[in-house]
């Protein structure tokens, strides 16, 4: 066993990668603004430097450890080189603090606090560049921008987009996109990975906080919600809760008392996805034609599909997204009812995705000149509200969804994790809840976290063929090949982020490792204790086709490809 002595005390190591890891191993929260585990090792903003016994000081997440080595964390050397660092820093950097949306979850800020500076002695020369409002999905601000990389690094190797980079040098250096030009006129996703990279607040949530509070306090609107599966399990960061746990309950009690007046489950949508999605696979693997089928849950992945490869355009599922499906259902719902409920119905969705806001303008997106969803919060967007309204959401006492669809099944649930879709369309397909055949399916390996996974399944006489694709980089190897003629699928399921919608651009941030393996595990759990495993099995999508849904199936839950 290898081991090194980190302020004089031994800390064993195996096989952590760099000097970095082995010093959070043993307790140290050592600052940093550019080191990301996934990335690769950039070591740009030199707040990790260490100190060894023989003086040097280098940067401990691009050092290799090795056996023996006697390292120092918080020298006096060390101490004034990272104060430094920070004074600089917020000599170049917008200090509107108090009304910055990153207020209180700035690493610049925790920075500044933990190392103790007190005043700046430089002064901030820099020229103020425009804010990028130009997209549906998030602000760019560059005055708040400390050129660490992030964002640049995750555009690149996460998602293969390469919408941002380095411009310019010296004093002058930003971090733009070619030309500098809007991000609304690149092929720019609103995946909002960048963004929950982003250290401070120069990528932040384009936020329809107070247009939902308008609608609440229009007396003559009904405000309609729906929860996706993936927010249920992240809201409660920002509330000292348990990674991870499931907080529905706490969530729809705060919605009410919001004024929400009615508060759903997007996992009913998910449902409906399951059975549209599952019966287009049948039809499409019997005629032979459009094949792979690829999922449409993802709006980010459909862009990049349009804007990238736009050959593979119509194979693309034509089911809506779960939140469309159910905002069309609530629309119809609404127009049906002509004797019942006067007011304007608006439907907002309460989602862990910031391409979501996109999704809900597109033109395919409306039936009867009416928008299916009008506004889409994000879980930091609906947690902000809850704090706004002075509500500590640990402290509420949980209460039920409101009937008729608030009723979904397991199925549904796991939409919100990478391989979600996939099983759940498997379980719909095999037609059987029983424990071994669930688990059956588990095991085929559509979970995980691997960039690209692969299963085979056999369904009636044929085997299907199925990839599950985490990451836009990772999709563009998988459709490079299947052009190519190098692999063949029938079944493709993308997610634009990592591990699905539980790291989704819109979520509460850091997400961490122990943060992204609590909100996965706290989905699967959800799935295990559900009554209901098949999306066929809940009683009201039963309901729904016989009632709503008769005679306008495709017309409410699907698009034209």
């Amino acid at each position: 066993m290898s081991y090194m002595t980190i302020n004089n005390r031994r800390v064993e190591f195996t096989d952590e990668k760099n000097v970095l890891s082995v010093i959070r191993k043993s307790g140290i929260d050592l600052p940093t603004f550019c080191y990301h585990s996934e990335l690769s090792t950039y070591g740009a903003c030199r707040m990790c430097v260490v100190e060894d016994d023989r003086g040097r000081i280098f940067a401990s997440c691009s050092e290799t450890p090795r056996d023996k080595m006697v390292i120092y964390t918080n020298t006096p050397r060390l101490k004034h080189h990272r104060k430094m660092i920070i004074e600089l820093l917020l000599a170049s950097h917008c200090r509107d603090c108090t009304t910055c949306t990153k207020n209180g979850v700035c690493v610049l800020q925790k920075l500044s606090r933990q190392l103790g500076i007190k005043e700046v002695r430089f002064e901030n020369n820099k020229k103020q560049l425009p804010k990028d409002l130009s997209s549906e999905c998030i602000i760019r601000d560059p005055n708040k921008c400390i050129l660490c990389g992030d964002c640049v690094r995750t555009c690149d190797e996460i998602q293969g987009m390469g919408i941002l980079d380095f411009a310019f040098r010296g004093s002058k250096m930003q971090v733009t996109t070619a030309f500098n030009k809007d991000l609304a006129q690149t092929d720019c996703v609103g995946c909002g990975q960048c963004r929950a990279v982003c250290p401070t607040g120069a990528i932040t949530i384009k936020q329809d906080i107070e247009r939902v509070w308008d609608a609440l306090s229009d007396s003559k609107i009904r405000v309609v919600v729906q929860i996706a599966p993936a927010v249920r399990v992240a809201v409660g960061d920002k509330f000292g809760i348990p990674k991870g746990e499931n907080v529905l309950g706490r969530l729809v009690a705060a919605l009410r008392r919001i004024g929400f007046d009615e508060v759903y489950d997007t996992n009913f949508g998910a449902d409906l996805t399951v059975m549209e999605e599952s019966k287009e696979l049948v039809e499409r693997l019997e005629s032979g034609d459009n094949l792979p089928l690829f999922t449409s849950c993802c709006p980010a992945w459909v862009k990049f599909c349009e804007n990238r490869y736009p050959q593979f355009r119509k194979k693309i599922s034509t089911c809506r997204s779960p939140q469309e499906m159910f905002g069309a259902l609530i629309k119809e719902e609404a127009r049906m009812d002509e004797a019942g409920d006067s007011r304007k119905t608006v439907v907002v969705s309460i989602m862990p995705c910031t391409a979501k806001k996109a999704e809900i303008t597109r033109p395919e997106h409306f039936n009867e000149g009416e928008q299916n969803v009008d506004y889409v919060l994000t879980t930091t967007e609906a947690s902000r509200m809850i704090q706004e309204s002075g509500i500590d959401l640990s402290q509420v006492e949980p209460e039920a969804l409101d009937m008729p669809f608030g009723i979904s099944s397991g199925a549904g649930a796991i939409f919100g994790v990478t391989g979600g879709v996939t099983e759940a369309v498997l379980r719909r397909l095999m037609n059987s809840d029983r424990a071994e055949d669930l688990e059956a399916i588990s095991f085929t390996g559509v979970r995980g976290v691997d960039g690209i996974k692969e299963a085979s399944v056999k369904l009636g006489d044929r085997d299907v063929k199925i990839a599950v694709v985490n990451g836009l980089k990772c999709a563009s190897e998988v459709l490079d090949k299947i052009e190519a003629g190098e692999i063949y699928y029938d079944f493709v399921e993308v997610m634009a982020c990592k591990r699905g919608c539980i790291t989704g651009g819109g979520q509460p941030v850091p997400i961490g490792p122990r943060t992204k393996k609590a909100r996965v595990e706290g989905l699967y759990k959800i799935d295990k204790l559900a009554q209901i495993k098949l999306s066929s099995q809940n009683p009201i999508v039963a309901t729904v086709y016989d009632g709503i849904l008769k005679g306008k199936e495709h017309k409410l839950l699907h698009n034209e490809r």
